[in-house]
């Protein structure tokens, strides 16, 4: 399969890509610090646009035809797209935020997951940590794996590989994956999440990527609900969802949604980011 060498930028355009990304972890910062029992999905949605706008950025989700939401916020057995709005978070709650912000018509796209304590459910909450962290590790082991990837889907299977690792038997999801981002919040090569037999496009110097792990309890079967953007596992067992914007550039690879470049989480893999020149 041929790609064209649109899906590669500049170093001026990847230069250009580095305030929204930070941007981008900004807002999810602003975020994390409010999740707690009682605080409503609104409320971090509000928390999120407060931070992107002051920043003279907006909303690359609001972009989205019909979206109207600054953030996802997907809980317990909701895996991705979440729509924010009345519901309490409470404890025990397994709770995955995904943000992006569009700056001077460059995109940045990144997702956490937290985990509410929950005294009275130790077990539940300790299955829910080790699964945020597996989903965690999993896109830390694919962003490591550009380092020396020579195609794209190398890092599917470091991702698939990493998961496996765990012990347990994880779901993946397979119809959503990660992708290309630049002028566009979604654009090309698809980045998948599992190992495939495509080798995909040649890793090399302009590749920017949102690579996106979705994991889940049990079974990686899902289901669209009624309000037309949750996406919720058939069994009820819960998800996490993490994610950043990654670029590929002449000195190595650099986290945009990463205040730190992603030192901190590819150092477990000794690959240590470069900042974009």
């Amino acid at each position: 399969m041929a790609f064209g060498r649109g899906i590669y930028k500049s170093p001026a355009q990847l230069r250009a890509m580095v305030e929204p990304g930070l941007i981008t972890a900004a807002a999810l910062d602003a975020v994390r610090e409010l999740v707690a029992p009682g605080v409503t999905t609104e409320e971090l949605d509000a928390a999120a646009s407060r931070v992107i706008v002051d920043r003279g950025a907006r909303s690359n989700f609001q972009l989205v035809r019909g979206y109207r939401h600054t953030v996802c916020t997907s809980v317990n057995e909701q895996v991705v797209h979440g729509i924010p709005g009345p519901r309490r978070l409470e404890a025990g709650d397994i709770v995955s935020i995904d943000a992006g912000a569009e700056f001077r018509g460059w995109n940045g796209d990144a997702a956490i997951t937290v985990v509410l304590p929950d005294p009275a459910r130790p077990e539940v909450v300790s299955a829910r940590e080790e699964l945020s962290r597996v989903t965690e590790r999993s896109l830390w082991a694919g962003i490591a794996a550009l380092q020396t990837a020579k195609h794209l889907n190398e890092v599917g299977a470091a991702i698939q590989d990493s998961i496996e690792e765990s012990g347990r038997e994880y779901g993946i999801l397979r119809e959503y994956v990660g992708h290309g981002i630049g002028r566009k919040m979604h654009e090309s090569p698809s980045v998948f999440n599992y190992r495939v037999t495509d080798p995909g496009p040649e890793v090399r110097p302009g590749l920017v990527l949102a690579i996106e792990p979705m994991v889940v309890i049990g079974s990686e079967s899902t289901f669209v609900e009624d309000d037309g953007w949750t996406v919720s596992t058939v069994d009820g067992t819960a998800g996490s969802h993490w994610e950043h914007s990654v670029a590929v550039h002449d000195g190595g690879v650099w986290v945009l949604t990463a205040p730190d470049g992603g030192a901190a989480g590819l150092a477990p893999f000794g690959v240590t980011p470069v900042p974009i020149g």
